[in-house]
C-alpha cells in the first residue's frame, strides 16, 4: 500500500490565542440573551488523506479482514493517524487531536494503539503536518482488570477514547465508552489513576459487569467531555440513553477535580431525536455549552448535523438543557469556493466528534473519518479527516476562560 507522507496539502487553519488569567469570574452572567443564530460561513478547510500513517509504527489492522474497504486492502503496515474523536488548541497553531478506539468495536481493534496525535497546519506553505504525539499507556498498573499488552500500552480493546481535555496542570482527561470510564493521563500519556466509574452507568463492555445486565448500549459512553471554565470541574456527556430515562434524554454530570468525586449534580441534553447522537461538547461559560448533534447518516444520507448552544439554567422549565441552534454543518455559506466546494458547503460525515471554541465567532470543527469503514464525502471513497473553520452569525459572548 501506498503510504501519503505525513506532510499533507491543506488549507490553513490557525489562530492564536492569548491564555486569560485564571481568575474566579463566576459572578459574572455570560450571554443573558441569545437570539436565532444565521446560517454559519465556511472560513478555512484542511483535509488529511485517510491513507497517513504514523511512521515506522507497528501493524494494524489484522482483524479488520482484508477487504478492500472503500478502496483500501487491509491489514496495515503502520498504524493509521484517523478516528479524530477529540481535538485541543495548544495556541501555538498546533492541535492535539484524539484517535478512538481503532476499527470500531474491542474485538478488532486489539492491535490499534491508543494514541494522541499532534498536528500543524501551516499558513504561509498551505501545508499540514502531523508534528507527532504519544501513545497512551498504564506503567503504573493503575487498570485493576486485565490489559491486551503485557507492556501495558493501551489499545482499542481495551478502552474506547471518545473525548479529551487538557486541565489546567496539563494533564489529560479522557473520556471513555466501554466502562464508561474517566481517565487521568499524564502530559506524555501515562495513566496517572484507576478508571473512575460512574454510578449507575455500564455499558455493555464495562469489566465489572459480571453478568449483570448493562445499563446503556453498546459506544454510548462518554462521547463527549467538557472542562469546566473554573478549571476545577468536568462534564462528560453520555452518547446514550440511560435505561429508566426518557428516551433522547443524556445525562451531563459534574464530576469536582479537586475531590476526584462525582457531585451528584447533572443535566439532561434532550437530542432532537431519540435516534440522533452527539459528537462532542465544550464550555462557553459556565451555564452554556456547544454539542454537536447528528444523525447517523453519510453523503447523501446525511440530514442532520448540527451544534446547538445548551444552557443549563432550563428557562422553559422543560427539565433539560434549552438548546439553540448556532450553526447547520449541513448548510455552510462559502462564498470563497473554499476547498474546491460550491456556494454552500456540507460536512456529510457519519460522525462529527470535534468542535473547538477559537474565538467569540469562529469554530473549528473536525470529522472521524471511522478509517477506512465511512465514506461521506465520495461514494466508494474513504473519507479523509477534514479540519474547517466556520463563522457564526453572531457573537457568542464566552467567558474568556473557555478559549483556554
Amino acid at each position: 500500500m501506498k503510504r501519503l507522507s505525513i506532510t499533507v496539502s491543506a488549507v490553513a487553519l490557525t489562530v492564536g490565542l492569548a491564555s486569560p488569567a485564571m481568575a474566579d469570574r463566576d459572578s459574572k452572567d455570560y450571554g443573558q440573551a441569545t437570539t436565532a443564530f444565521g446560517q454559519a460561513t465556511l472560513t478555512g478547510f484542511a483535509s488529511l488523506p485517510a491513507e497517513t500513517f504514523v511512521p515506522n509504527s507497528e501493524p494494524s489492522g489484522s482483524a479488520i479482514g482484508a477487504g478492500p474497504f472503500n478502496g483500501i486492502t487491509g491489514p496495515f503496515a503502520d498504524q493509521p493517524v484517523q478516528g479524530f474523536s477529540g481535538a485541543i488548541n495548544r495556541h501555538d497553531g498546533s492541535y492535539d487531536v484524539l484517535s478512538d478506539n481503532g476499527y470500531g468495536n474491542k474485538a478488532n481493534s486489539a492491535d490499534f494503539l491508543l494514541r494522541v496525535h499532534r498536528v500543524k497546519p501551516d499558513t504561509k506553505t498551505g501545508k499540514v503536518k502531523v508534528l507527532g504525539g504519544f501513545n497512551l499507556s498504564d506503567p503504573y498498573h493503575k487498570v485493576p482488570f486485565p490489559l491486551t499488552r503485557t507492556d501495558r500500552v493501551l489499545t482499542g480493546a481495551d478502552f474506547d477514547v471518545e473525548s479529551i481535555v487538557r486541565a489546567y496542570d496539563g494533564s489529560y482527561w479522557l473520556g471513555d465508552e466501554f466502562g464508561p470510564f474517566l481517565l487521568h493521563f499524564s502530559p506524555t500519556g501515562k495513566l496517572l489513576e484507576a478508571p473512575i466509574s460512574l454510578d449507575g452507568v455500564q455499558a455493555p463492555e464495562n469489566p465489572y459487569l459480571n453478568g449483570a445486565q448493562p445499563t446503556t448500549g453498546s459506544s454510548k459512553g462518554f462521547e463527549g467531555m467538557v472542562r469546566g471554565v473554573d478549571g476545577r470541574h468536568l462534564y462528560p456527556l453520555l452518547e446514550g440513553t440511560v435505561n429508566g430515562d426518557t428516551p433522547g434524554d443524556l445525562r451531563f454530570s459534574e464530576f469536582d477535580l479537586k475531590s476526584g468525586e462525582y457531585t451528584g449534580k447533572r443535566f439532561t441534553y434532550r437530542l432532537e431525536s431519540p435516534s440522533n447522537a452527539i459528537g462532542d461538547a465544550i464550555a462557553v461559560d459556565k451555564n452554556r455549552f456547544l454539542v454537536i448533534e447528528r444523525d447517523g447518516g453519510q453523503g447523501a444520507d446525511a440530514k442532520f448535523k448540527r451544534i446547538y448552544l445548551a444552557d443549563t439554567r432550563d428557562r422553559d422549565g422543560d427539565g433539560a438543557m434549552d438548546k439553540t441552534l448556532v450553526a447547520d454543518l449541513m448548510n455552510i455559506a462559502n462564498p470563497k469556493g473554499l476547498g474546491g466546494f460550491g456556494e454552500t458547503f456540507t460536512f456529510p460525515f457519519t460522525t462529527i466528534e470535534d468542535v473547538v471554541l477559537l474565538d467569540n465567532r469562529t469554530l473549528a470543527v473536525l470529522n472521524d473519518n471511522n478509517f477506512p469503514f465511512s465514506s461521506g464525502r465520495t461514494p466508494g471513497k474513504a473519507d479523509n479527516n477534514e479540519f474547517i473553520t466556520i463563522k457564526l452569525s453572531q457573537s457568542l459572548k464566552a467567558d474568556k476562560r473557555a478559549l483556554r
